[in-house]
């Protein structure tokens, strides 16, 4: 199967949506999605099997009053859509009146006629093309005995989405994800350390297609994770005290995904996930005050961000997507919540204006806010120049362990790479960096902000949340920034 191959729908889906018999005091909501994936691997200079899949199915939302039903279906004909309806139909009557969403005028989708194609992209070569860059990635990274573990991979995703509301298209979606990765284990007695490409969880992808390779680094890059995964082996602990960090862009993803993003999820806020993953320090009257960092802290819910990997036109509830505001000169103004999570606020007396971030892990499950392409906007320091302003501090790149409580506030988080700044200069090199902190007070230590060039486009496919659990795509662009007075830490492991 062609990684570029795109992804169709098993019936004429608009059709059979269009037929389909609902009661003139209901909205039914079908939400279609077809995906392909394809993923390639060489590990420890081994090809892997090729392995591909594809996926179809239907997810059927009916609003009657104040209850909402849903009902998921592989079945793309016209029974089997039927018998969703209906299922779902049974469901929204049941708890229209004494469901949770009872008091809850429940929102329908507003968008109308959206048709989003996949971002313009450079095509994927075949197949064997592919795993032979791996190979020679793999190749490249096996360069010393002492290099135990090593890997290449590639990840493409292909996805095209329709929604239809009674029976009317509202909008139709492609996607193509695309997520490279190199990675290197260095042991020497008992110690071990690892170097990836973009993170073990895969920090770069975006969407496109040979581009996002060549922007990621893949290509010549297993010689340099492998030097450097080396480099750690030799190198002394990070050093522990108070002192300044400079985060690089891509720990200043997993920054901005566990110490903004979960906090600002506004079912969160209202206290979905308390038995599950935790709740929030965060409260709803907060938002138009709060000072969540110093007045350098600017960030975006953008899902319009070219390439980046939570990129749409709507959301899963049918809400046309737009870039908004979340947090302006480091005040709180807008929380992550969709039209849903919205109309609950104003029943509780809180009108909160959210973002269209309502979206779903595929068709078998129903939207909830998650995060998308949540960002930091650039300042106007260069890289340079933060270096120089530091006394003594510590450079930490590429994320490798994360702990952060229950309300997401305070944390404890470690990366692959540390390097130390001394007197305005970058200095030695420092194995297994960490430092902790508080979310509600961390952000307000934001002493600079990188400009544009030192700004980068990350994601993870592998943001978790809900019950039943959903693993969904989120976007992370950043500047490199500087914090000071930090509790910064080594951990020999």
């Amino acid at each position: 199967m062609s990684a570029d191959a795109a992804p169709e729908f098993d019936a004429d889906v608009g059709a059979i949506a269009a037929a389909l018999r609902a009661p003139a005091d209901a909205c039914v909501v079908v939400r279609a999605l077809a995906q392909r994936h394809a993923w390639h691997a060489v590990v420890r200079g081994v090809p892997r099997p090729a392995a591909a899949a594809h996926d179809c199915g239907a997810m059927v939302t009916a609003i009657v009053d104040a209850g909402i039903g849903y009902a998921a279906c592989a079945d793309l004909t016209r029974e089997g859509l039927q018998r969703a309806t209906d299922r779902a139909l049974s469901w929204a009557r049941a708890c229209a009146r004494r469901g949770v969403f009872d008091g809850v005028a429940i929102p329908r989708p507003r968008a109308h006629g959206i048709v989003r194609r996949a971002v313009e992209a450079a095509p994927l070569p075949p197949a064997r093309e592919l795993v032979g860059l791996l190979r020679a990635e793999s190749d490249a990274l096996r360069r010393d005995a002492r290099i135990v573990h090593w890997s290449a991979s590639l990840r493409v995703t292909r996805t095209r989405q329709a929604m239809f509301v009674d029976g009317v298209r509202l909008a139709e979606q492609s996607f193509s994800f695309v997520e490279p990765n190199l990675e290197a284990a260095a042991a020497d007695g008992g110690d071990v350390q690892t170097r990836t490409l973009g993170g073990q969880y895969n920090g770069f992808c975006q969407q496109g297609g040979f581009d996002v390779i060549e922007r990621s680094g893949l290509v010549g890059g297993g010689a340099r994770v492998a030097g450097e995964a080396l480099q750690l082996l030799a190198a002394p602990n990070c050093p522990s005290g108070r002192m300044s960090l400079l985060l690089m862009p891509d720990q200043m993803m997993l920054q901005i995904h566990e110490s903004i993003g979960h906090p600002l999820e506004l079912d969160r806020i209202l206290g979905d996930e308390r038995n599950f993953a935790g709740t929030s320090f965060v409260t709803p009257d907060m938002f138009g005050h709060y000072r969540y960092g110093s007045a350098l802290l600017n960030v975006s819910f953008d899902p319009g961000a070219a390439h980046e990997l939570a990129g749409y036109d709507a959301d899963d509830e049918g809400t046309p997507a737009l870039a908004v505001p979340l947090i302006e000169r480091g005040i709180l103004v807008r929380p992550l919540g969709g039209a849903l999570s919205q109309a609950r606020a104003r029943a509780l007396g809180v009108p909160l204006e959210g973002t269209a971030n309502a979206r779903a892990a595929g068709w078998h499950r129903p939207p909830i806010d998650r995060m998308a392409n949540l960002n930091v906007e650039a300042g106007d320091t260069p890289l340079e120049a933060m270096i120089a302003s530091v006394e003594r501090g510590v450079m930490m790149r590429t994320n490798v362990s994360w702990s952060i409580d229950d309300a997401r506030n305070k944390f404890q988080f470690g990366c692959e790479w540390g390097q130390m700044i001394e007197n305005g200069r970058l200095g030695a090199v420092v194995r297994n960096p960490n430092y902790r902190g508080v979310s509600a007070t961390f952000w307000r230590s934001l002493e600079r902000v990188g400009d544009a060039a030192s700004r980068e486009t990350l994601g993870t496919p592998f943001c978790g949340k809900g019950e039943p659990g959903q693993v969904i795509r989120v976007g992370h662009a950043s500047p490199a920034c500087l914090f000071g007075d930090v509790d910064v830490f080594g951990a020999e492991r």
